[in-house]
């Protein structure tokens, strides 16, 4: 008994030991991220995003995540050379880092001008589909995906009078969350952290007539199985349930980085989405349909696109359910 409660006080002091290490790690890293966004803020808007850019593509091959990227990506495009594989690793790197820097610059950045007769740094594709979601007394569900700088698209909404509710994943760092939350919130309007009960919000504003934008393309544990570039992928049902329950319209829509610190942002036309034999919306039909949007996206600007995600993670009973059906595969092809 006495070795029990003597195990027992060692691990409670080894808990609170590893959740006080882990706070001051998340500290740690959010002076350091503070201090470097101070240092960036000091540089000119082009200067900062191109240093940013240089620093990530040096340090990015050097953390854990990079193994990962190349892995996906050799999954993805077994065509490619090793060289072509980390020209796109690369990329990303650089994308994300211009990302992250550009949170400190987004209101120097949303030029966009209905009225403008010179180009600026944003420009808009299918701003009359903006203009009809944002008049339409109706709801709609837009969605996108981690590409390019996404943030971009809930700040064109608001330019042109729409009333949307995004959904987003705050930082696990909570001293990181709180800058980037109030950050978003100066610029893109109302946000929704996605949590428990967040799918119960969304549907009411839905069922008020407002407007929700949902990014699709991560990993959702326990999700309806699907495919991603042909390969197995666990997604989230929400969207299609909720456009089966409220049978509202589903844009596509996302933002393409271009050169010279530029951004194509676009709404594409509204999607015809697939129907049971009794008329609804297919919920799985349509979760496979929007992973196929995200993907022709992906695949026309792939190194705009977070693969260092573990998007392909199959997790619990179904990752061995998997792994039976490719022992069975091999056994059956003479490989086992």
């Amino acid at each position: 008994m006495v070795c029990n409660a003597f195990r027992k006080l060692r691990r409670d002091l080894a808990f609170r030991h590893g959740r006080r290490l882990r706070q001051f790690n998340y500290w740690l890293l959010a002076r350091v991220a503070m201090t470097i966004i101070w240092l960036l803020r000091l540089l000119p808007v082009d200067s900062a995003l191109n240093f940013a850019d240089r620093a990530a593509r040096r340090i990015g091959p050097r953390v854990g995540r990079h193994n990962v990227a190349i892995a996906n990506l050799r999954n993805a495009y077994p065509e490619k050379s090793d060289r072509e594989i980390q020209a796109i690793a690369s990329d990303m790197w650089g994308n994300m880092a211009r990302l992250a820097a550009e949170y400190i610059f987004l209101d120097a950045l949303f030029d966009y001008d209905p009225a403008a007769t010179k180009p600026g740094r944003i420009e808009v594709r299918g701003v009359e589909h903006f203009v009809h979601i944002a008049e339409e007394p109706k709801p709609h569900i837009i969605f996108t995906g981690h590409l390019g700088n996404f943030e971009l698209l809930p700040v064109a909404a608001a330019t042109f009078g729409m009333n949307i509710t995004a959904l987003f994943r705050p930082p696990n760092n909570p001293y990181l969350a709180d800058y980037i939350l109030s950050t978003r919130r100066s610029t893109m309007g109302s946000l929704l952290p996605s949590s428990t009960g967040a799918s119960f919000a969304l549907a009411a504003i839905l069922e008020k007539g407002g407007n929700i934008g949902v990014l699709v393309d991560q990993k959702f544990s326990s999700g309806l199985e699907t495919t991603f570039f042909g390969r197995p992928c666990e997604s989230n049902r929400v969207l299609g349930t909720l456009a089966r329950h409220y049978d509202c319209d589903v844009y596509p829509a996302r933002c393409v980085r271009l050169p010279g610190n530029r951004f194509r942002l676009e709404i594409e036309d509204r999607l015809a989405l697939p129907r049971t034999a009794g008329g609804s919306v297919d919920v799985h039909g349509t979760t496979q349909l929007l992973n196929d949007v995200v993907e022709r996206w992906v695949r026309e600007n792939p190194g705009q696109w977070m693969w260092f995600h573990k998007r392909w993670e199959i997790s619990g009973p179904r990752r061995k359910r998997q792994k039976a059906r490719q022992r069975g595969e091999a056994a059956r092809s003479g490989k086992y």
